[in-house]
């Protein structure tokens, strides 16, 4: 007993003494609160992508043709543009993140290619669910964004989009059902104090 007691004691003594060598473990230092973990150019051209999605969302739900075509050709261009090479990331992630922009360039292509309103918000559904998994990857933290969903969006299949606002204006059904949904995520990747 007198020998587990003093191996405990030797022990204990042993993890609480301090040693004369520094600690070589080395901290990263963190972001100022109000400060981005992506490049300015890299978030100008991320808002800007995303003012033009929101855009393109609003003209679904009043259901005008010739600005959806407008925002969807300003969105592709930003989609384009996007300056991904600004992100402070691997180069795995950033690979990642041109995947998607790619995408959505290429679904708003087929959404200016199609005819009916019907087909065009499926594409439009498409261009979000990218757009999602965008925001998600590279962490865009100047914003407060909203992924939004309706059940009743295309015979019940459902539905998601994005929205810079907490209230509900569905852009698949706006004229039947415009507050039909809810908010199923938010993404706030802001840098809190």
């Amino acid at each position: 007993m007198r020998y587990y007691l003093t191996t405990s004691f030797l022990l204990l003594l042993m993890a609480c003494s301090t040693s004369d060598q520094p600690s070589k473990a080395v901290e990263t230092p963190s972001p100022v609160f109000g400060e981005s973990l992506n490049s300015e150019a890299f978030n100008q051209s991320f808002s800007e992508l995303l003012a033009n999605y929101f855009s393109l969302k609003d003209n679904f739900i009043t259901e005008n043709d010739t600005a959806i075509a407008q925002y969807a050709k300003k969105l592709m261009v930003a989609a384009d543009s996007l300056k991904i090479n600004e992100l402070k990331a691997d180069s795995a992630l950033i690979s990642t993140a041109n995947t998607y922009a790619m995408g959505i360039s290429s679904e708003i292509k087929g959404l200016l290619g199609e005819t009916s309103m019907v087909e065009k918000r499926r594409e439009f559904q498409l261009v979000g669910d990218q757009l999602y998994d965008l925001i998600k990857t590279v962490r865009y933290d100047k914003a407060l964004i909203y992924h939004d969903f309706c059940p009743m969006a295309f015979n019940e299949q459902g539905a998601f989009w994005l929205s810079n606002s907490a209230e509900i204006r569905n852009p698949y059904i706006p004229k039947k059902m415009i507050t039909c949904g809810e908010i199923k995520d938010t993404i706030d990747l802001r840098l809190k104090q």
